[in-house]
């Protein structure tokens, strides 16, 4: 990423499920409940969530990213042969509760102070998003949270970046979006955002159009392109 496409950026805008939130803490917190089937069940649970997603958009049967969840779940939990109630409404109470990364709070701290305003775009609902962002103490380093369920269509949808532009009154070049999600730095770097690939767990670049700018394995890689005296 050249120096001249960073002093373009005033935005630091982030995907939160996967980027700033351990997706799979949830099913870790009730590890010993779940048993050897704990990390296949927290794997398709996902999976799901976002073929969910991305196929209620296409058949435009849109219901909010809580919803999705619930129904990821219930898939996976009986995909494993799974029945516990008690146990599927814990997954989900813990779903409220996942936690950020370590790296999150210090490294959003100091994009802000290289004077980046700093938000969440993100398909999750205005409900959940904030009760992630309140368990992670992350309120005092977010200018904003702009969740899909103001236009009810999900990522990678053209219009979903187009809500982060409107709501910052910005280009969409002026935008450093992050996002571990391979398909959602795609979608963004086709719109126009300067997308920027957290890979945590390695994985193959997707054969999608749209190229990051920059590939990072956490988050805190980032500052590295930000020089001291940046202002």
């Amino acid at each position: 990423m050249s120096s001249l496409a960073l002093k373009a950026v005033k935005h630091a805008v982030f995907d939160a499920y996967g980027t700033l939130f351990d997706v799979h803490s949830a099913a870790s917190r009730h590890q010993q409940r779940l048993g050897e089937k704990a990390q296949a069940v927290s794997s398709l649970w996902r999976t799901k969530q976002l073929e969910y997603t991305w196929l209620r958009s296409l058949m435009q049967r849109y219901v909010n990213f809580g919803q999705v969840t619930q129904d990821a779940l219930d898939y996976a939990l009986e995909s494993h042969g799974i029945h516990d109630g008690s146990l599927r409404q814990d997954l989900m109470n813990a779903y409220q509760q996942l936690s950020c990364y370590p790296e999150v709070p210090d490294t959003l701290g100091k994009l802000r102070q290289h004077g980046l305003g700093t938000a969440i775009l993100s398909n999750g609902s205005f409900e959940m998003l904030e009760a992630g962002v309140r368990n992670s103490s992350l309120e005092e380093l977010l200018d904003g949270v702009f969740s899909v369920e103001t236009i009810r269509m999900f990522k990678p949808d053209p219009q979903v970046y187009q809500l982060a532009v409107d709501q910052l009154g910005c280009d969409p070049q002026e935008i450093l979006f992050f996002s571990s999600n391979a398909w959602d730095v795609s979608g963004s770097a086709t719109f126009g955002f300067q997308a920027v690939w957290v890979n945590r767990f390695g994985q193959a670049p997707e054969r999608l159009p749209g190229n990051p700018v920059l590939e990072i394995k956490t988050l805190d890689d980032v500052l590295e392109y930000f020089p001291a005296d940046w202002s």
